[in-house]
């Protein structure tokens, strides 16, 4: 039996993504930031002074893009990126004031939007869904 277009998980998977992202984006603009920034500046919020390479693992990006992202998030003047004494093709990121104070803002914003996302679904329905999209992570990657 062939399936209809709205039959495919993946297009519910990326139909979820786009409401999800821009629902966040609206909350984050008018703090000057995009989503993925947002990304990087919540790593920091829960331990300053991460390197760019650690940014890369934790988010799954090229180091081109954060690189980019970090760049734009010095000019926005939310973090300072400083050579590592003993390595200097490592950098590392560490919040500026202006960006301590950002956190104060987003973090409510953040924890309020999961809240929003995760209503009505018990403890047990997340470890699952977990469980199946890290599946669906692993299936994927054996093909790239």
């Amino acid at each position: 039996m062939k399936l209809s277009l709205h039959d495919y998980i993946s297009i519910k998977l990326h139909q979820t993504d786009l409401n999800l992202t821009s629902f966040i984006k609206s909350k984050l603009e008018p703090y000057n930031i995009a989503p993925e920034q947002n990304l990087i500046m919540m790593l920091l919020w829960e331990k300053d002074g991460l390197t760019q390479n650690q940014l890369v693992e934790s988010l799954d990006k090229d180091k081109t893009n954060i690189a980019r992202m970090a760049s734009n998030l010095e000019q926005k003047g939310f973090i300072k990126r400083i050579n590592c004494d003993h390595d200097r093709r490592s950098v590392r990121l560490y919040l500026t004031q202006k960006g301590k104070e950002l956190g104060e803002e987003i973090i409510p914003i953040a924890e309020a939007f999961n809240e929003i996302v995760c209503h009505d679904i018990t403890k047990k329905e997340l470890i699952e869904f977990e469980r199946i999209l890290s599946k669906m992570n692993r299936n994927v990657q054996k093909l790239i």
